[in-house]
């Protein structure tokens, strides 16, 4: 091999980048919002609520919540605030105090007649009804100063707005007759009524009728996503009806708003549902599923074509990430030249790779490159673990003749149980050995793979069970005993007959005359008294695969 290989590859960060979703503070569960059961919690506590759940069953089980469900369940209250806001209409009946001062005095009440009007003394009538609250004063003001014309000083405030009653009917929760102030919001008398009923109501089509004739109508999906609602000043014996519930979707999958989705009109196409759904960035493709004249309809297709697509009520949408990525993230470890992250091509094989890896020869033990992958420690973990119940198995399930037999099987098992809770806690390295003699394996690399350089090492690390672990210098004409009698000998829990020595290259064997190289590590493995416990061949073969899978001792 050449002392520098070719240049290495330029990091991408982008590769790296992964999309994740918002946490929509308004996503609130079926649970929550979408039954009868759930508006007992929510609604005042006058009313009906107590059969609620039999007087308004739902239509269909197990459907997610529709979008706006969570619009009556908090935030604001039902009854009205005290005092009148400045964009308040004056009405008949509202009481206006008025006071004077200066070359003349008064201070009195005035009450709106049935014309309009406010009477004052020595100024006569004065219409107000109409007018803006904020705008009363000065309105009165100069009427005053058609008569007073100087050392008069005004001050004019509204006292009580004259209540209201506005009928709420349609499917609401408690359809009815309720009270309050004619600049109270269509929310809050919608609020009073209990909201509006998730499986039934519309939340696009809503009105107020006066005398008969419909004088506005709501969309409340434009003050879920746009924030925007008609101000509308109520009057005594107006009637706000909730139109039955339109065309609906249901969305699944990768979207911000999971929500059952209610159109305008009977139909819409999926660029109307996108805008509602806002689906993640990482969607890719979408299925829809329902029912048309000719019968059942299904449909998987791109999501950029999906925006075309009629849908109809009754659907429902999957928004899918179904695009297998291109192009996979390989990280390098050890002794190298360059950076550590590489974007590489899906099945790029090892050789590929190493072929853009600078690397100094003098440093790098490139003739011991291994892999850590995630799926092989996956899987090491998995046997390691069946290998732990088996063991517990046959502890707990094993038999005693006596009950001497008995004591000792259950101190055997209280052991073990400790020794099963210590080693559920180690995570394998996941190794994939691709060297030896010389060679190195030309594998197909993962997502994910951290490919090993070691570095160049003249020391043999010895652990485990010894009395001092320690490094040393690597001696060819030492062998495996010598080692371990550098550092210090075997502890008192030290098998001689059990000493795994790890490779540079990942590779563990067990062979006490196997030949010693530089980089090694030898660890000795703690001896295990097949004549205090029956289970000691069980508890070896962990301990050996737990050495394999990850470089220790348990």
């Amino acid at each position: 091999m050449s002392k520098y290989l070719l240049a290495p590859l330029v990091l991408s960060f982008s590769a790296l980048a992964q999309p994740f979703s918002d946490a929509d503070s308004a996503n609130l569960s079926a649970a929550t919002v979408a039954t009868p059961q759930s508006t007992q919690a929510m609604a005042p506590a006058s009313g009906p609520v107590a059969s609620m759940a039999h007087v308004l069953p739902a239509a269909e089980q197990d459907l997610p919540p529709p979008f706006g469900a969570n619009l009556f369940v908090g935030g604001y209250e039902a009854n009205s605030i005290d005092g009148v806001n400045a964009d308040y209409r004056i009405a008949t009946g509202d009481k206006i105090a008025i006071w004077l001062w200066g070359a003349v005095s008064v201070n009195d009440v005035a009450v709106v007649d049935a014309q309009g009007n406010i009477f004052i003394p020595e100024i006569g009538p004065v219409t107000v009804i109409g007018e803006r609250a904020g705008d009363l004063h000065q309105l009165v003001e100069k009427q005053i100063k058609r008569i007073y014309t100087q050392d008069v000083e005004t001050y004019v405030n509204v006292l009580t707005a004259t209540p209201v009653s506005v009928f709420v009917t349609g499917p609401v929760l408690r359809p009815g007759q309720y009270a309050g102030i004619s600049s109270d919001g269509l929310l809050a008398y919608l609020k009073r009524a209990g909201g509006i009923d998730s499986e039934r109501g519309s939340y696009r089509h809503i009105s107020v009728q006066r005398n008969g004739e419909t004088i506005t109508t709501f969309d409340l999906y434009d003050f879920l996503l746009k924030g925007t609602l008609p101000n509308i000043q109520f009057r005594d014996r107006d009637v706000i009806v909730v139109g039955q519930q339109g065309a609906t979707v249901v969305v699944e999958g990768g979207a911000r708003n999971p929500f059952r989705f209610e159109f305008a009109n009977s139909k819409a196409n999926g660029h109307e549902l996108v805008t509602y759904a806002r689906p993640l960035a990482k969607v890719s493709h979408v299925g829809v599923q329902g029912n048309r004249e000719t019968g059942p309809f299904s449909v998987y297709l791109d999501f950029d074509k999906f925006e075309a697509i009629n849908l109809h009520d009754g659907d429902t949408v999957f928004f899918k990430d179904d695009l297998h990525a291109q192009i996979m993230n390989v990280r390098l470890q050890g002794e190298y030249l360059g950076p550590s992250f590489y974007t590489v091509n899906k099945g790029t094989k090892l050789h590929d790779f190493l072929n853009h890896i600078a690397v100094s020869p003098e440093e790098s033990n490139y003739q011991s490159i291994y892999i850590k992958r995630k799926s092989v420690a996956a899987k090491q973990k998995e046997m390691l673990d069946q290998s732990l119940d088996r063991l517990e198995r046959s502890v707990f399930t094993g038999p005693a003749s006596s009950d001497g037999e008995a004591v000792i099987r259950a101190k055997e098992a209280a052991l073990v149980s400790e020794f099963v809770m210590r080693a559920r806690q180690i995570q394998p390295e996941g190794k994939v050995i691709v060297s030896g003699n010389g060679h190195v394996a030309n594998v197909r690399l993962e997502q994910g793979d951290v490919v090993v350089i070691p570095k160049r090492s003249d020391l043999i690390n010895i652990g485990g069970e010894v009395l001092m672990p320690q490094a040393v210098v690597y001696n060819r004409n030492a062998t495996l005993i010598d080692y371990v009698a550098w550092a210090g000998g075997f502890s008192e829990r030290g098998d001689a007959e059990r000493i795994a020595v790890v490779h540079a290259n990942g590779m563990v064997s067990f062979n006490s005359d196997q030949k010693i190289r530089p980089g090694d590590q030898v660890l000795v493995l703690p001896y295990i008294d097949s004549k205090n416990m029956q289970t000691a061949k069980d508890i070896t073969q962990i301990v050996y695969q737990i050495a394999v899978a990850a470089n220790v001792v348990l």
